[in-house]
């Protein structure tokens, strides 16, 4: 067999592997793609002798993925992802593009979709698809185009563009901070009042575990913050600020319209800012990609506008 054919096994068997792969059974395997069992089987053993390479371990009716068809079952099956994602894009807009997009839940709810319209507006052709996550995205496993990432600019094997730095403001309730002024007595004196607030109710973030340590240091004030309730999520913890059960730190852009309800308050007018921000990340080989190339500008120029 010529060195380039053995190279490229043929779809049949690479789905079939595929299948075996996450099923961890020839039977499940077949039962998903329509075939026999004995089917799966013969495209596995094909499979194997094409590349004189044992994948899987066989005792009696279980089968396991040895060591290097661990490795290659990965590889196959986002190579596979690909090619589906990449058919089914064509099909569905045959003369324009498709861009996935992976973005933070509450960035893409509250920033992003109130201003897509005047991207799609502007770019009738091109369908979007979104996925949001709260970790770091994969590109290596995931059918994405590219992420809207909050963190450092170096993402290793890819294009990052910055697009905003991120301010947090203590917010709470306005009846929540009415109780702490009666309480405390030290309101006249902004210091000692923002030390205070270290023994009230604290909601944490868990994508910024520091961070109301860096806003106490930021104002002169190294006392550990008193422990609170921890949310996943911006979302979920705006509304259990605004429900009184704490004081947040929330960035502000994402709680412009809180804010303009009186729903939420500012504890304090001094934001946190750090180094982190927030960047269009995009894999060095989706860079020419047209759909992503005006996503991009559309992103820079919305951003520069609002600013």
């Amino acid at each position: 067999m010529p060195q380039s054919k053995k190279l490229l096994p043929s779809t049949s068997m690479l789905a079939a592997f595929d299948a075996a792969a996450r099923t961890g059974s020839f039977t499940a395997a077949a039962k998903e793609l329509s075939l026999t069992q004995g089917a799966i089987s013969r495209q596995i053993n094909a499979l194997e002798a094409q590349l004189n390479i044992t994948l899987f371990h066989r005792h009696k009716q279980n089968i396991q993925l040895t060591e290097i068809g661990k490795s290659y079952a990965k590889d196959i099956h986002s190579a596979l992802s690909h090619i589906r994602s990449a058919t089914l894009n064509m099909m569905t807009n045959p003369t324009g593009g498709v861009l996935n997009i992976a973005i933070l839940p509450m960035f893409g709810s509250r920033w992003l979709m109130p201003r897509l319209a005047d991207f799609l507006s502007k770019n009738p052709q091109i369908t979007i698809n979104t996925v949001s996550k709260l970790t770091q995205f994969d590109f290596s496993l995931e059918d994405v185009h590219c992420a809207i990432h909050f963190g450092q600019g170096d993402w290793a094997q890819a294009n990052s563009t910055f697009l905003m730095a991120e301010e947090s403001v203590a917010v709470c309730a306005p009846e929540f901070l009415k109780k702490i002024k009666q309480k405390d007595c030290t309101t006249d004196n902004k210091q000692r009042f923002i030390a205070s607030l270290a023994e009230q109710p604290l909601l944490h973030i868990s994508t910024r575990p520091d961070a109301w340590q860096q806003w106490f240091a930021s104002h002169s004030i190294f006392t550990p913050a008193q422990q609170g309730m921890h949310f996943e999520q911006f979302s979920i913890a705006t509304n259990a600020a605004i429900a009184g059960l704490g004081i947040a730190l929330l960035p502000k852009f994402l709680i412009e319209n809180e804010l303009k309800r009186k729903e939420l308050v500012e504890v304090c007018c001094t934001p946190l800012t750090t180094d982190n921000a927030y960047y269009l990340v995009t894999p060095n080989d989706k860079l020419d990609y047209s759909p992503v190339q005006k996503f991009t500008q559309w992103l820079i120029d919305t951003v520069k506008d609002e600013n």
